[in-house]
């Protein structure tokens, strides 16, 4: 009899073993029923504080509101966990859960990802949510190049408009390119439309942009307003000019094998989410803008605004480039993004 009570004394404690064990998974699905928290890590360029970074913190929070806790994610901005490159790569390790991550620096891995860095798409916002969020080739592009790597696209957000910061003079023409030395993302577009206006262009990590500008490594940089704001570039350059040769958008990505293993319901909250802190994000990035250039006038930086004669001359520019790009981007997605440029004019 002692024997029979000692061997079932040992089955429930190994039993109780087991149990506690599977208790402790860290399976997402499992954990929406055992109570536990998942926690996920989302990493981003942007300022602290930024529009993107208040996008960013958003999500966040309502995922772990809509999800009653269960999901909790972690935000790190001001590329603590590196450039986009480096956080592209770690989510399609499946090393970095999510971020809110600009695919147009991510030539290196895929081109097509610059595809919509094409100068002069578009010249107003009205244009760019016909194109860039809606379901044309731009965004459709982006989504399935994106999921190739191993990123699924729970929503875009807005960058903005860029424009041209630099040291040494105000650009008003073509011509006050030449000559400049600037730092450009990974994008064959932009620095292909740099260098055809003659100017060194040299592709550099975004945080290592500041200091290259307060050693002069660089005369200035291509990004918009609230980049260059939000990154105090008007410390180490007087001059901007809205150039808006390139309206750039991101995207909110998660690892593809993360997001397959929520549950159905996790899933349609984060995508729920994504388009929610989408419209959130574009709506606030623009209100900001306007902002900015009171800021960096402020700051003693001279902001020039381009007559639309001059805008044209830099489009007529950026067009002509287009094709020069068939071999990177296809003929047929060019001529594409043509017929619904033109269909929108």
């Amino acid at each position: 009899m002692l024997r029979k009570w000692k061997f079932i004394s040992i089955l429930f404690v190994v039993s109780a073993l087991i149990l506690g064990a599977c208790g402790n998974s860290k399976g997402t699905g499992e954990n929406a029923s055992n109570g536990e928290t998942t926690q996920l890590r989302l990493g981003h360029i942007f300022p602290i504080d930024s529009v993107k970074d208040q996008a960013a913190k958003m999500f966040a929070d309502k995922i772990k509101e809509e999800t009653n806790g269960a999901i909790e994610i972690k935000v790190f901005p001001a590329a603590q966990l590196g450039g986009d490159e480096v956080m592209a790569q770690d989510i399609s390790r499946g090393t970095l859960d999510m971020s809110f991550i600009n695919q147009g620096s991510l030539s290196g891995l895929d081109p097509l990802l610059d595809f919509h860095y094409l100068p002069y798409i578009v010249t107003s916002n009205e244009q760019a949510d016909q194109l860039y969020y809606g379901d044309g080739i731009i965004p459709t592009l982006m989504k399935e190049t994106l999921a190739k790597h191993n990123m699924k696209t729970l929503g875009f957000f807005e960058n903005e408009f860029r424009g041209v910061s630099n040291s040494v003079h105000k650009v008003e023409k073509i011509e006050d390119l030449k000559g400049l030395k600037l730092r450009v993302p990974g994008s064959k577009a932009i620095k292909g439309f740099f260098e055809e206006a003659n100017v060194q262009a040299l592709v550099m990590p975004f945080n290592e942009l500041y200091l290259a500008l307060q050693q002069g490594t660089v005369d200035g940089q291509d990004n918009g307003l609230l980049l260059t704001g939000d990154s105090k570039f008007q410390e180490v350059n007087q001059y901007y000019t809205l150039l808006n040769h390139v309206y750039a958008s991101g995207s909110i990505v998660i690892n593809s094998s993360k997001f397959d293993g929520l549950t159905d319901e996790q899933k349609a909250i984060f995508e729920k989410v994504g388009q929610e802190v989408q419209e959130w994000q574009i709506e606030n990035n623009r209100k900001a803008s306007q902002e900015y250039v009171k800021m960096l006038e402020e700051a003693g930086v001279e902001v020039t605004e381009l007559t639309t004669d001059q805008i044209k001359a830099f489009q007529e520019f950026g067009l002509e480039q287009w094709d020069n790009y068939a071999s990177i981007y296809g003929a047929e997605r060019i001529q594409q993004l043509k017929d619904e440029v033109q269909s929108i004019q």
